[in-house]
Order: structure tokens, then C-alpha cells, then sequence
């Protein structure tokens, strides 16, 4: 049907239907029978039921923890669950920043870092234990027995964040080059020789057993100074805005992804709260390749094409390059949908292929070479910068205009 007659139909089962009918109508048409809930949404219900505060319900939601009655009433407990040595703290988040830097005020006021492209995690030392957590509050201790052994010669008590890098002769290496080890689970000491790796650290939550996130970054980054045998993040010199944007164009050259600008009065809240981190990456490289695989999307667009893989010329054939799922509108989503129903060649599980007809012009950070990918080149945060009618398919990209960018 078109949409008229689609719509139509729609408001005529709504008014027809009863109430449990139409529960399950809707949930029929969005694609999913789970009741998806956030997990902002959830920490926001526990503490206003428990009356505590958001942040406290945060940090003991963190870690591992079975859902059973037990953990529930321990969870919104006055006085919270036992110690766990193990458990890590809610990561500080930061905000792109787009616009014109002068609007943040004064230099001064602001520690700027490199932006470092790896796993960002927190590193414990509690109980004579070593911890290793990663963002997805997932531990992984185990997988990267080097910065696991360097942990333990941090001071009893002391939680860092800090960003697990590829790193080799002082310098971090391609993001490509990290994923070798992150999904490793056996053989770690024999890859750990091929793909060495550094944690770099930028902040200190825990020092001497204290809980410090409430500290202003000042105090927090002379601690982290001050706590011993670890490789700290720098801080990028640059007296004014302009020096400091100079600086940010080496970042290429220097294997980053740009800057992090923290105000120096800062604490360190749980989340994204705008403000007091930003970061202020830089402009991203840009390719032009075709549409060559679509699969639908999950939860309400599981009915819907929304996750595409897109391919360059190597020769006469288009191998793909890249895989986005962001950057188009709804209005652009519902046509493209309705085109890839009507242009699918061949089938593929979820996964179907189109006739090469559409052109997209492609966001991405970073750059490498890859042995895992067909085309033997990874591209890192990939996404949709716009639709490219005026071109067509032999007009976009090469594999070989790929490579040259590859630092």
C-alpha cells in the first residue's frame, strides 16, 4: 500500500480495536514485543523509590550483580550493598564541541589532553586485587595482563580512568591494530608480544580508599601526578585558543583524534552533563561509496532498512568499506526503505543486497590497514554525511584513493 491507504487503514483498526487489541497492534507495528526502559530511567526510579541520590544508585548499578530480590533490596538499601573490591565507578562522559572555541572563556580555565583513540577503562587496586574495566562494564583484567601487573604497583586504594591504547616505541598505534586483543580470550601473552599495549591515565577517582569525583580536576590531576609508576596523558601547551587550535592540527600527524578540553574546576559526575568536558575532535576524512547491502534496524525500526554497508570500486567490482546506520533523516530512511524492497537482487539471511545505484557521502575518523576487512582497510566511526544525487555510481571512490589516505 501507499501511505494513504496505509494510514487509512491504521486509524480504522484504532478505532475498532479494544484496549488489549490495540496493545498488541501497536507493538506488532513497531517491531517489537519488549518493552525497552533506559538505563537513565531506570536509575532515576530506583533512587526516587529508595530516596537516594541518582549518582549513589549509579555507582552500585556498576560491576557485576545477579537481578534477584536479594540484590534489588540491596540496591535501594539506606546504607548500600557490602564492599566489592571490584566495583568500578560510572564514567565521566564528554560532549562534542562544534562551535567558535573562544565562546568557552577564558584559556586559562580550561586542561586540554589528547583525544586517544582506544578502550577507555578504569584501572582498581583495592584489597590487593587488581580490576580492569572497560565503559561496557565489561572486566577485562584477564585480557590485558600487562596493564593488570602495572596496576598492581599503584598505591592500595586507588581508581584510575584512563584510555587502553595500542602503543609501541612512545607512540599510540591504529585503533586496528588494538581490536587483535580485545576480543582475544586465549593465547593473551603470545598476542600481547605481537600487539603491545599502554594505559594511558587522565584522572584519579579513588585515592587512598576516598571516594575524591567531588575534588575540582586540579586537585584530582595533582593527586594523579603524585600517584606514581604510570603513564599520564599530557597536557597540550597553548597559551591562547589559536595556539591550542595549532596544536590541534597535529593531531593526524600524532596519531589522535583531536583534543579534550576539561574545565580545571570541574568534579567528576556520572554521564554526560554539558559543560565542563568537551571534545573537540577533528574534521573528519570524507568518502563518496555506494550502497551495496541493507538490513533492517532494532527495536521500533526492526521492520524498517536502516543499517546500510557501503563499498568503493577496486577495478570493475565494489567491495565494501564501511558500515553506517546514522545520518540520514526520517523522511530519507522511509524512501530509501521503500527502494531497497523494490531493488533487492539477492538475499542473505537478514542482510540484503541492492543494485548499485546510490551514491552517500561517508564520515569517518580514523584510517588503517586491516587484515580482517576484504578490502584490507578498516575505517573508524563511519556515518552518513549526506545523500549524493548528483553523482553516480562510477563517480565514487576507488579503493585506491582509500589507501592514500592511510597515514
Amino acid at each position: 500500500m501507499d501511505d494513504a491507504e496505509r494510514r487509512a487503514r491504521v486509524l480504522t483498526w484504532w478505532t475498532r480495536l479494544e484496549r488489549r487489541e490495540l496493545f498488541l497492534l501497536n507493538k506488532l507495528l513497531t517491531g517489537e514485543f519488549r518493552v525497552g526502559v533506559s538505563h537513565t530511567l531506570v536509575v532515576r526510579a530506583v533512587a526516587q523509590l529508595a530516596a537516594l541520590p541518582t549518582a549513589v544508585v549509579e555507582h552500585r548499578l556498576m560491576g557485576h550483580w545477579e537481578p534477584s530480590a536479594a540484590a534489588f533490596a540491596s540496591l535501594a538499601a539506606p546504607e548500600g550493598p557490602g564492599d566489592d573490591p571490584s566495583r568500578p565507578y560510572p564514567f565521566c562522559l564528554a560532549s562534542p564541541f562544534e562551535g567558535d572555541i573562544s565562546t568557552l572563556g577564558a584559556r586559562d580555565e580550561w586542561l586540554a589532553e589528547w583525544k586517544w583513540d582506544g578502550i577507555r577503562a578504569q584501572a582498581i587496586h583495592r584489597g590487593g586485587q587488581v580490576f580492569l574495566w572497560s565503559r561496557g562494564e565489561e572486566l577485562i583484567t584477564d585480557r590485558f595482563p600487562e596493564i593488570a601487573a602495572a596496576a598492581r604497583a599503584l598505591p592500595e586504594g586507588t581508581v584510575l580512568d584512563g584510555e587502553i591504547l595500542a602503543f609501541a616505541d612512545g607512540a599510540p598505534r591504529p585503533f586496528a591494530d588494538l581490536q587483535h586483543r580485545i576480543g582475544r580470550q586465549r593465547k593473551v601473552r603470545e598476542m600481547a608480544a605481537d600487539v603491545p599495549v599502554a594505559f594511558i591515565a587522565y584522572d584519579v577517582l579513588e585515592h587512598g580508599g576516598d571516594d575524591i569525583r567531588t575534588s575540582p580536576l586540579r586537585d584530582r590531576r595533582a593527586r594523579l601526578v603524585a600517584t606514581g609508576p604510570i603513564r599520564l596523558s599530557e597536557e597540550v601547551a597553548g597559551d591562547t585558543w589559536d595556539a591550542l587550535a595549532a596544536r590541534r592540527g597535529e593531531s593526524r600527524d600524532r596519531g589522535v583524534e583531536g583534543l579534550m578540553l576539561k574545565r580545571w574546576t570541574s568534579p567528576y559526575r556520572p554521564g554526560r552533563k554539558r559543560g565542563d568536558w568537551w571534545k573537540w575532535k577533528i574534521a573528519p576524512f570524507t568518502l563518496d561509496a555506494v550502497l551495496i547491502y541493507a538490513q533492517p534496524g532494532s527495536g521500533r525500526r526492526a521492520s524498517v532498512f536502516t543499517d546500510y554497508t557501503f563499498g568503493v570500486w577496486d577495478g570493475e567490482e565494489l567491495v565494501p568499506v564501511a558500515k553506517a546506520y546514522s545520518g540520514l533523516s526520517d523522511e530519507e530512511i522511509d524512501e530509501l526503505d521503500r527502494w531497497v524492497r523494490r531493488h533487492t537482487t539477492e538475499r542473505f539471511g537478514p542482510v540484503s543486497a541492492v543494485e548499485p545505484a546510490h551514491v552517500f557521502e561517508l564520515g569517518f575518523e580514523r584510517i588503517a590497514r586491516s587484515t580482517r576487512h576484504k578490502s584490507g582497510i578498516a575505517v573508524r566511526f563511519p556515518s552518513i554525511l549526506r545523500w549524493r544525487r548528483d553523482k553516480t555510481p562510477r563517480e565514487a571512490d576507488t579503493l585506491e584513493t582509500l589507501a592514500r589516505m592511510i597515514p
